[in-house]
């Protein structure tokens, strides 16, 4: 859960809302793949905590599913993880950013054919979700949900049933499909990971010991069973896992593009310990704060970090900046999803279910704050009133990405245009809507260079307005003001 909303229960999300968790695993050796699945899920919960589910297959064929809404230590207790035998599996944790949060959405999403069930999970989003879901629906099958995962399910079902083995059928249904998508898919014969051709959404193929191939969102999900890190599914790459071991294809039939990774997934979405570019994320966003103190320091007492995204930054920014780092904001660790809500009498009192501030660090200081990113700027607002109640006599806001003016169309849940508060307001415009004493965002040049790595090979649709994978006219309408 982003920290930019984490300040007080009642608020809308003020920041990109959070992609989804996907898993696959094929180790017939091992006897408790359903419970290796849900520590995979574990590790991935930042991804999304509205439901979770996970699909097992034995080697005779029979496919077991078990999803629910909420966390997955929520979902998943020793009875339904009893009731999942299997040699192979996938899982997936959900927050929804294609159809309504309803169990009807929730994954894997299942189908039969006349090779067996079939199970998928999805992370990402169509741009075509609404032409593929007519198609299928002409062609006479019946769609359960609103998700556009579904989509991708019965394509892949229709071309098995019009008599395409499984590999082929993937590469087929996929060739349908325009926009971002990492998958894991399993099948009675085995496990398929696949990514668009653009390789928006990451996902990542691990071993265990027993040479046993794991597939998750990111390596986070394999270091918690113990996998060792292998290599990422290239984007447009199709890999299929089988008794027979790893095979991969390229199912884009023509050249695959420059690789656009959605740099948020570096800035914010992927947990810190996750490797991406042989390197920690929390490497990489040190350095950010290290860009960010050079190109706007300001004079100040402490430096403190919106835990827990905006810390990695807050730690170079002091190394830069040679202001002391502190911690100025505690976070309650066992807030998950709230189900009992408080009363509108407790929110207005200023009910803090999640940040508390440190009075006795915050009174009499000049305090930089540093967090990932302002999407709407409503709970930073408020988070600075609490950190001025709590004693501060200055509060610099610094931003360790550039201002998000534009939404997202490939599975992050950005709000629409006319409520990005930097879309809408100048800088200064900002500043004073959230009351700070100063205000500066990192520049999209720093945050590029500080991957170290090709600046071109990632995604920034959300802070230029340019989209990589080409948006519908009539999808763009429902989010963006105007076209850039």
């Amino acid at each position: 859960m982003s920290p930019e909303f984490a300040v007080y229960s009642d608020d809308a999300p003020d920041s990109p809302e959070e992609a989804c968790g996907v898993f696959g695993i094929f180790a017939p050796q091992q006897e408790e793949i359903a419970r290796l699945t849900y520590f995979g899920l574990y590790a991935l919960q930042h991804r999304g905590q509205e439901s979770a589910g996970i699909a097992t297959f034995e080697a005779s064929g029979e496919m077991h599913i078990y999803k629910d809404m909420g966390l997955v230590a929520q979902v998943f207790g020793e009875k339904a993880l009893a009731g999942l035998p299997g040699n192979w599996a996938i899982g997936h944790t959900r927050y929804s950013t294609t159809g309504s949060s309803k169990l009807a959405n929730a994954q894997p999403i299942e189908a039969s054919t006349r090779l067996g069930k079939l199970a998928l999970a999805h992370n990402g989003n169509l741009v075509n979700a609404t032409e593929l879901r007519g198609e299928l629906l002409a062609q006479g099958h019946i769609l359960n949900s609103s998700s556009d995962s579904e989509g991708i399910t019965y394509a892949i079902a229709e071309a098995v049933d019009n008599g395409q083995d499984w590999i082929e059928a993937i590469k087929t249904a996929l060739r349908r499909c325009q926009g971002a998508f990492s998958l894991t898919i399993g099948t009675p014969s085995g496990i398929a990971g696949a990514r668009d051709s653009y390789g928006i959404r990451p996902l990542v193929i691990g071993q265990l010991p027993d040479r046993s191939y794991v597939l998750a969102s990111e390596t986070c999900g394999l270091d918690i069973i113990g996998a060792d890190y292998v290599r990422e599914v290239e984007p447009g790459e199709l890999v299929w896992i089988d008794e027979s071991g790893l095979r991969s294809w390229q199912w884009v039939e023509t050249s695959t593009p420059t690789p656009k990774l959605c740099v948020f997934e570096m800035i914010y979405f992927s947990r810190p310990d996750s490797i991406v570019n042989d390197e920690s994320l929390y490497s990489y966003r040190i350095r950010l704060g290290k860009v960010l103190a050079a190109e706007s320091n300001v004079d100040a007492d402490l430096v403190i970090g919106v835990p827990d995204s905006g810390i990695p930054a807050a730690i170079g920014f002091s190394q830069v900046s040679g202001i002391p780092y502190g911690e100025g904001l505690i976070k309650n660790r066992y807030v998950g999803r709230t189900f009992i809500q408080p009363t509108q009498a407790m929110r207005e009192s200023g009910l803090r279910m999640k940040l508390n501030p440190l009075k006795d660090v915050l009174k009499g200081k000049r305090v930089i704050v540093v967090d990932d990113s302002i999407v709407r700027g409503t709970t930073s607002r408020k988070m600075v009133k609490t950190l001025r109640e709590a004693g501060a006599i200055e509060v610099h806001m610094r931003i360790s990405s550039p201002p998000v003016t534009h939404p997202c169309f490939y599975g992050i849940d950005t709000d629409t245009q006319d409520h990005l508060i930097a879309a809408t307001k100048e800088i200064e415009a900002i500043r004073q809507a959230i009351d700070v004493d100063t205000l500066a965002y990192l520049s999209l040049d720093g945050m590029l260079k500080a991957t170290n790595t090709d600046p071109t090979h990632f995604c920034t649709a959300c802070f230029t307005g340019v989209y990589p994978i080409d948006v519908p006219d009539k999808l763009k309408s429902l989010k963006l003001i105007h076209e850039s």
